[in-house]
């Protein structure tokens, strides 16, 4: 007796030839079927942290705000170089830091998945 289950759904989807002829090739490169390719990519695909109230857009919102601050000090660093102290960019660095693995711990204590879009 197999573990397999049966698969009697099929799924349509629209697509233009360079897209589906892409697909086709990323599946035979990994030894594939175009529909195992994308069954597997969208079983595994995961929508952010399950069980917590925020949402993947806020938290993309918050990272791209810090993405923001540590452009904003490289360019402040780059541009005033010899005013530049090391303890001030070192001080900003380390909140920016600091915020980061905030955000991480906050998915992980919600026992969900991250993924960075």
């Amino acid at each position: 007796m197999s573990n397999k289950a049966k698969k009697t759904n099929i799924v349509n989807i629209r697509v233009t030839s360079e897209e589906k002829l892409n697909w086709e090739l990323k599946a035979h490169a990994e030894g594939l079927k175009t529909s195992q390719l994308a069954r597997y990519l969208l079983n595994k695909y995961s929508t952010g942290y399950a069980g917590e109230g925020q949402s993947r857009q806020e938290f993309n919102r918050q990272v791209a705000r810090i993405g923001n601050n540590l452009n904003q000090i490289a360019r402040w660093a780059n541009t005033y170089k010899d005013a530049a102290s090391a303890a001030q960019v070192i001080g900003s660095l380390t909140r920016i830091e600091s915020a980061l693995l905030q955000l991480e711990g906050r998915g992980q204590e919600a026992g969900g998945r991250r993924k960075f879009v």
